[in-house]
């Protein structure tokens, strides 16, 4: 295998030929005036830039000859396009075109489909986080990101999963020489029961008759997703409070749904 670590089937990398500078200025030339016959040669002598862009993307679960034909794609673009009077190297013109190309096919044939709002939102909240960093040292809290942001504060961790890879539920977790557990043996089954349901009714009832502050706390722990830390600083008492709190809470709540 060539130095790219990219495999193709039915193309051996090593033995591709790469084009000088100089070589692909003089075929451009001819193109330019008309001999489309050095078209062939001139995408021939580029596939290795195309392998060079897939390495970034090896480590992805996307078949490489799709990726290596939609780099293509792209190659044939830049060849079509590419103007060699503005005295810039093919390969500078070419490597945004052809990764872009890729990028745009893999984002289209996602197993799960995002939409462009939620995603917008998932990289305004990155680069929030990194400029709030630079500027303090320290990672911005959940509520910080939502009042800059005028956003729900449930809505971020959902954003920040949307930009995550989706994994099958057939990926093997754990091996130990014997059977393979996978992760769909530890998905529970969330079928709703008679029992499941009159649950559900009973904790609702409970949460209206606990006190608003334990109400609060709640909230912010199990559905917010905060820490203890993160929810005492925004009520002003200490972790250890906010930690009896939501013990007394919990069982308050276990008390009224027997």
């Amino acid at each position: 295998m060539s130095k790219y670590k990219v495999d193709i089937t039915g193309i051996n990398t090593s033995e591709i030929k790469v084009l000088s500078n100089e070589e692909q200025m003089a075929l451009f030339k001819k193109l330019r005036s008309g001999d489309k016959s050095v078209k062939k040669e001139l995408t021939e002598g580029n596939l290795k830039l195309v392998l060079s862009i897939l390495r970034k993307f090896n480590n992805q679960k996307h078949n490489m000859d799709d990726l290596f034909q939609i780099g293509c794609i792209g190659l044939i673009k830049a060849i079509d396009n590419f103007d060699p009077d503005y005295g810039v190297m093919f390969s500078t013109y070419a490597v945004p075109l052809i990764s872009g190309e890729v990028k745009r096919y893999m984002r289209d044939n996602s197993p799960l489909r995002v939409s462009r709002s939620i995603k917008d939102l998932a990289y305004r909240i990155l680069k929030f986080k990194e400029e709030y960093f630079s500027e303090n040292g320290i990672e911005p809290s959940n509520d910080v990101i939502a009042q800059e942001l005028d956003v729900p504060e449930y809505q971020i961790a959902s954003a920040i999963d949307s930009l995550k890879e989706p994994v099958s539920i057939f990926e093997p977790i754990y091996n130990d020489g014997g059977d393979t557990i996978y992760l769909l043996d530890q998905i529970a089954d969330k079928k709703e029961s008679k029992k499941d349901k009159d649950m559900l009714i009973s904790l609702k009832k409970a949460l209206k008759q606990i006190k608003k502050r334990e109400q609060e706390i709640l909230v912010n722990r199990y559905i917010v997703g905060k820490t203890q830390m993160e929810i005492a600083e925004s009520l002003n008492i200490s972790q250890a409070q906010v930690s009896r709190i939501e013990k007394n809470a919990i069982n308050n709540i276990k008390r009224l749904i027997k």
